[in-house]
């Protein structure tokens, strides 16, 4: 009985936070952005990973943290409902916009959480934008190529169309059914990261922010490369976490099927955000 109680909670607590939904775009640096606001509290932006919608990293957590922050959960450029436009694709813009959103919306300072390559940006906001940010939140992230395993090295160098896990193409396709902008998502996520340049060792070290770094025990990203950044940034945290590439978030490629109720990581980040 305790246990059906605390599904049926549950529930209720998912259902109001989804309709709390205010999906909107926001005009940042000529692009137009579509973001989505859960929520009250203080401001928690949430950055996506590769080749994903907000959805795929972040749908099966949302209602966990928009219990007590004010979620702006994005699309980047050339992701999801945010259109591509003809202008450089990296980690520095993607971490521009962000600090534009923020002006655009009037919040001085937020919290930023990133997963994967969403990782790579907050960083990258901290480092370039320093007066936004609050607390950072790096997920499953490197900051440099022998952060991650030689696998995904040779796998990216192989990289198709083709190749792109079908459950992305679906959930890409579900808030946007355009071919085109999928396979431009695609390639513009697949050539960024086949020419990843390694950040200056310099400036994650300068990072003021404090910092919580998670992964996975099965990551894309070692376990070693965890380590050295909660060296590299003062006063930095570290989780490692059993499961792979965002599977502790319930990202979706990840997630386990037999995973039910809410994530523990959960609690974890609140304490560091609180």
């Amino acid at each position: 009985m305790k246990q059906q109680i605390t599904c049926f909670l549950f529930i209720i607590l998912t259902t109001a936070a989804m309709s709390q939904n205010k999906g909107n775009y926001a005009p940042v640096n000529g692009l137009k952005m579509y973001y989505e606001i859960y929520g009250k509290g203080a401001p928690l932006v949430l950055i996506h990973g590769g080749g994903s919608t907000i959805d795929v990293t972040w749908g099966r957590i949302i209602p966990q943290l928009a219990q007590h922050h004010q979620v702006i959960a994005v699309e980047m450029q050339a992701h999801g409902r945010t259109a591509d436009i003809d202008r450089p694709f990296s980690f520095e813009q993607d971490a521009d916009d962000i600090a534009a959103l923020l002006q655009y919306l009037h919040i001085p300072k937020a919290d930023i959480f990133g997963f994967s390559n969403g990782g790579q940006t907050t960083l990258q906001v901290a480092i370039r934008h320093p007066e936004v940010v609050n607390r950072i939140i790096v997920a499953s992230a490197f900051y440099k190529k022998a952060g991650a395993y030689p696998w995904l090295w040779d796998f990216l160098a192989k990289g198709s169309f083709e190749g792109m896990p079908q459950p992305l193409k679906d959930a890409f396709l579900k808030v946007n059914p355009s071919q085109e902008a999928l396979r431009a998502s695609h390639d513009r996520d697949l050539h960024r990261m086949q020419h990843f340049q390694d950040m200056k060792e310099t400036d994650i070290k300068n990072i003021k922010a404090p910092t919580l770094i998670l992964c996975g025990d099965h990551d894309v990203i070692t376990p070693e490369h965890a380590v050295e950044m909660f060296r590299q940034i003062p006063g930095s945290r570290l989780m490692i976490l059993p499961g792979g590439h965002g599977e502790y978030l319930g990202e979706l490629l990840t997630l386990s099927p037999a995973h039910k109720g809410d994530f523990a990581v959960v609690p974890l980040v609140e304490s560091f955000l609180n």
